[in-house]
């Protein structure tokens, strides 16, 4: 029985871009899943815009391969048979000083199609992203979101096999971001499209992503499920960035079964899992996984980290409260503003802090972060 070779949608090797001796990106290998929404998440300067656009091909040259369904472009595929799979959308729309409809219908144009499938799959874009009723205004005359909506509207009207996103929702305020990501979401599930999609937002990640892909200086730092990313960090930095708010390095001084002791600062944390005694780690604690209550109502508790604290800082993040506290060693939570007028909490009051031994991720001081890499994308649960 012969067995049909899995092929990716998309792959690169050995991807690199130089300008003027500095390496801007550095990507050993990735591959994309035919309908697989995957999200570059990173600072300003990671290179996430290079990465897409040398994907898309608008940045030249570059050393290393692009692979389109298992060949390479430039070999198997020409360049532009190659770019006619793919749309880009940019932060900002770059539309046409034309109509709605005639911006949307510009690619369907420009590639020879008959004038009824234009307006055929024109309307069915149009009324995909909610503007039908805009077709015939101005593109002068839309606002942020309208804009963004025919940007989106006229890339999908191509039928693109792979859509490149570079941070198209950063200038849109929250309400209009809110329910055009809403849509783009429902969208991406409808068509099964592919998509790469950048943001320094970890929120806009969470919400779309099969995979999520960290990158700061042109490289990708860790890749894996939103809950692998979010919890369990690869190195000091993917925890900072991917919301990380309590990062702490002590030594390993106990063992019990399945657990160890970590002193820190005085204090000993216990955490899930197996290290050597004398190992120096580090230690994320998601400022969600923190429980504050009062001293008296402490009782019952299933977590086995208890520390007493006191609050130093209050910091409103409209929803919910970021609380600072020391217990020995800084720790921070985040609190319901509920929460907040029941437990009467306010700067300088004394709280107890309590966190499951799970809710703790360790990073291994010294590990190689390659290793660590490769074991993110082979276990990766979305595979």
């Amino acid at each position: 029985m012969n067995m049909v070779k899995h092929v990716p949608i998309l792959e690169v090797k050995n991807l690199e871009v130089k300008r003027g001796g500095t390496v801007l990106l550095d990507i050993p290998t990735l591959s994309i899943e035919k309908g697989e929404i995957l999200t570059l998440i990173g600072p300003n300067g990671a290179g996430k815009t290079t990465f897409l656009q040398t994907l898309s091909y608008l940045l030249k040259p570059f050393q290393g391969e692009i692979l389109f369904k298992g060949e390479k472009v430039e070999t198997n595929h020409s360049v532009l048979e190659y770019r006619r799979k793919l749309a880009m959308v940019f932060q900002e729309p770059l539309l046409f000083d034309t109509t709605v409809f005639n911006n949307v219908a510009s690619g369907l144009k420009i590639r020879g199609m008959r004038k009824k499938e234009i307006d055929k799959r024109a309307m069915e874009s149009l009324d995909r992203f909610g503007i039908s009723h805009l077709k015939d205004r101005s593109a002068k005359t839309l606002s942020g979101g309208e804009a963004q909506r025919t940007s989106l509207a006229r890339v999908f009207a191509l039928q693109p096999e792979i859509l490149l996103l570079d941070e198209p929702f950063s200038s849109l305020d929250p309400p209009t971001r809110d329910a055009l990501l809403e849509d783009l979401e429902h969208i991406l599930q409808q068509t099964r499209t592919t998509a790469l999609f950048a943001t320094h937002d970890r929120m806009e990640a969470l919400r779309l992503s099969n995979r999520i892909a960290v990158m700061n200086v042109g490289k990708i730092l860790q890749i894996g499920s939103p809950g692998e990313v979010m919890n369990q960090p690869i190195d000091e930095f993917v925890a900072s960035f991917v919301g990380v708010e309590t990062i702490l390095t002590g030594k390993v001084v106990k063992k019990d079964g399945g657990t160890f002791f970590t002193l820190v600062e005085g204090e000993e944390i216990e955490v899930v899992g197996s290290a050597h005694l004398g190992e120096t780690v580090v230690l994320c604690i998601r400022p969600e996984n923190v429980t504050l209550s009062t001293r008296t109502s402490q009782e019952g508790t299933s977590a086995r980290n208890v520390f007493s604290g006191r609050i130093l800082r209050i910091v409103s993040l409209g929803l919910y409260q970021k609380v600072q506290l020391n217990c020995g060693f800084p720790l921070v939570a985040y609190v319901t503003n509920h929460s907040m007028e029941e437990l009467s909490l306010a700067e300088g009051k004394e709280v107890k802090a309590s966190f499951k031994a799970t809710a703790v991720n360790v990073i291994k001081k010294g590990t190689n972060l390659r290793s660590q890499l490769k074991i993110s994308i082979v276990n990766d649960p979305e595979k």
